[in-house]
């Protein structure tokens, strides 16, 4: 049976979840056709650019993402607080970076509204849009609206270009979380496109291990890693960058030498701190999109899940 989108993503269960898009089309969303010899590299660069774009107008931060020939993953954290602390001014500004204004919000910018009901009208469009900057739903559909616009326009034709709406998973837990974002940022080294996370182009840790050389901590728009819990703790990935990377890199060498069970001596400390059994972990990263699993966690937060929605079983892992 299907799951209602908004079952699938609410933000009373987790703010972190894994998204997939898959292109309809022979000939792929980037890469080379090999039918006809012709190559549609190039638009990786497009999706790249428009997944930071967006990521500087809404309130969606992205933790990870991968751009692959026919298709691609995104591990998005839905910031909520955040577009509620937005002033209505904030709001506009953000919205008309994409969007042209009607004419009753240009005028209420420029404050030459004439009555109550314009200015009460006004505060009930502002609401939608705050409302919308934090919609996974909203961000991803104009994510591959744009990006079908232009390959369709290139192409010559019309029609779809996306398979249908994109696939989601809900991250319950921070073993979950990982396991994603390593899922995600080590893609191109499964498919066998990359040798090394260096050369892995178009994913977050190519971007992330570039800013390192530059001296830079997180790439602009990207969501920052924070490391260990603090009283005060600002908005970020709950784990160190340096870590991620040892895990990440150690994931790839087991998955690329077939030895997805071998528990390696120089265990990275991300998962000593965060009690994590290896090889379970392995097994995490390696079967994620194998089955069609919508929520993915641990016993307790599953647990949970089951209950809120009321439900006999659900589908996780």
């Amino acid at each position: 049976m299907t799951i209602p989108r908004a079952q699938q993503i609410d933000l009373a269960i987790t703010p972190y979840y894994h998204c997939v898009s898959r292109c309809v089309r022979r000939s792929f969303l980037c890469g080379e056709d090999e039918i006809s010899g012709r190559s549609y590299e190039h638009r990786r660069g497009w999706l790249e650019k428009r997944i930071l774009k967006l990521a500087g107008i809404y309130c969606i931060d992205i933790c990870a993402y991968a751009v692959m020939p026919n298709h691609y993953h995104l591990v998005v954290h839905i910031n909520r607080p955040k577009a509620e602390c937005l002033t209505n001014a904030q709001v506009i500004e953000r919205w008309q970076k994409e969007h042209q204004l009607p004419l009753l919000l240009q005028q209420y910018m420029k404050r030459q509204l004439t009555c109550k009901a314009e200015f009460k009208r006004c505060e009930l469009i502002i609401q939608q849009w705050r409302e919308r900057l934090y919609s996974l739903s909203w961000m991803m559909k104009e994510l591959n609206f744009d990006i079908a616009l232009q390959a369709n326009r290139e192409d010559g034709c019309t029609g779809h270009f996306w398979e249908s709406r994109f696939k989601s998973q809900a991250l319950l837990d921070e073993a979950a979380l990982l396991a994603a974002m390593a899922y995600t940022d080590l893609n191109p080294v499964r498919a066998n496109t990359a040798k090394t996370l260096e050369d892995s182009a178009y994913t977050s840790l190519k971007k992330r291990l570039e800013a390192l050389e530059q001296g830079q901590p997180t790439p602009h728009k990207l969501f920052p890693f924070t490391g260990y819990e603090q009283q005060y703790q600002p908005d970020g990935i709950p784990f160190r960058l340096m870590d991620y990377i040892a895990w990440v890199d150690y994931v790839g060498r087991q998955i690329r030498a077939g030895k997805r069970g071998f528990i390696d001596d120089r265990q990275p400390e991300i998962l000593t701190r965060l009690s994590l059994n290896q090889t379970e972990c392995l097994k995490l990263v390696t079967h994620l999109e194998r089955r069609r699993y919508l929520w993915v966690g641990r016993a307790g937060p599953l647990s949970v899940v089951k209950q809120y929605f009321n439900k006999s079983r659900i589908d996780g892992v």
